[in-house]
């Protein structure tokens, strides 16, 4: 038996996020789950590979301690880095300042940089919003994949591990501490979701073919909100593409009733009467003509001349 399935096209206010293909009798509040968990992981892959990004710039993370401080500080308080000189990257480091003053500038050698950054490319790639305009299905193992792919990158260049105080590292063992960053308002906590379908909250004691019902391969757009944030926004009867699409016959259809416009009014310009050298041209044939007969007259009168008097002439 073949089970109908529908695609959601999983929105975060007007923002197209990801979709998803899930069966017409799956319970909604298992629908929750999946998109709030493909939802977070996402996120957590887009902060791994920014972190990541810093790391293959400036090094492993500073002590809490020493970061922001300037050397002579540093100096003055005698503080040390411990495990910046345990966590040294595969093949040694080269020193690039962070003028942040986050990390501490012991970038990883330009090979073990290119590990790190063609990794988060294709992580990035695999759950990219792109995705929906490619019309590809991002799940949760897509979104698992990515992350442990990052992982594999971080234990190639740094195969003696990572400082406990590393974001990165926090991140790839799940307790990373998002508290007063806007990266934690940006999560929304399985037991907080909500998702919403044409104005209306997708009830999880209901399965989506309460709402939907039991066509095949429908499509639905559905948006995810953070329980007490009320309904979204309402999509457009008219999408972005097709708004522009529209502006754009607009423009056309202006630009060829003013370039006729313009024909009209200049068509004139062809006519005899109009043409500023008719009578110009007029005066010029007739001095033309009355040349011509001058001369005609004139040789005539030669001609029939007697030819003593041509002989005299």
């Amino acid at each position: 038996m073949i089970l109908s399935v529908v695609l959601l096209h999983v929105k975060r206010g007007d923002e197209s996020q990801f979709l998803l293909e899930v069966g017409v009798n799956t319970p909604i509040a298992e629908i929750i789950q999946k998109v709030s968990q493909i939802y977070n992981a996402r996120l957590k892959v887009q902060r791994l590979c920014c972190e990541l990004s810093e790391m293959a710039e400036h090094g492993v993370m500073l002590p809490p301690e020493m970061q922001g401080l300037t050397e002579e500080q540093v100096q003055e308080l005698g503080l040390r880095d411990e495990y910046g000189e345990r966590c040294v990257p595969s093949g040694g480091a080269h020193y690039r300042k962070d003028e942040i003053g986050r990390r501490n500038g012991q970038a990883p050698s330009k090979k073990m940089q290119e590990v790190i950054k063609t990794t988060v490319d294709e992580a990035t790639a695999l759950v990219s919003k792109k995705q929906v305009l490619a019309n590809v299905c991002v799940t949760e193992d897509v979104a698992q994949e990515a992350i442990h792919m990052l992982r594999g990158a971080v234990t190639i260049v740094y195969p003696m591990g990572l400082p406990p105080y590393e974001p990165v590292r926090a991140e790839l063992e799940n307790h990373e501490d998002l508290g007063g960053l806007q990266a934690g308002v940006e999560v929304i906590p399985e037991k907080e979701a909500r998702l919403w379908w044409a104005g209306k909250e997708l009830e999880a004691g209901k399965t989506l073919k309460d709402y939907v019902g039991p066509n095949e391969k429908t499509k639905a757009i559905v948006k995810l909100q953070k329980s007490g944030q009320g309904p979204p926004a309402r999509e457009p009867v008219v999408s972005e593409e097709e708004k522009k699409q529209m502006m754009l016959h607009a423009h056309r259809r202006q630009q060829e009733l003013q370039r006729l416009e313009e024909d009209d009014s200049n068509s004139y310009l062809g006519a005899a009467w109009a043409d500023m050298y008719s009578l110009k041209r007029q005066f010029q044939d007739l001095h033309s003509a009355l040349t011509k007969d001058g001369l005609a007259k004139a040789v005539g009168q030669l001609v029939h001349q007697p030819k003593s008097l041509r002989a005299d002439q």
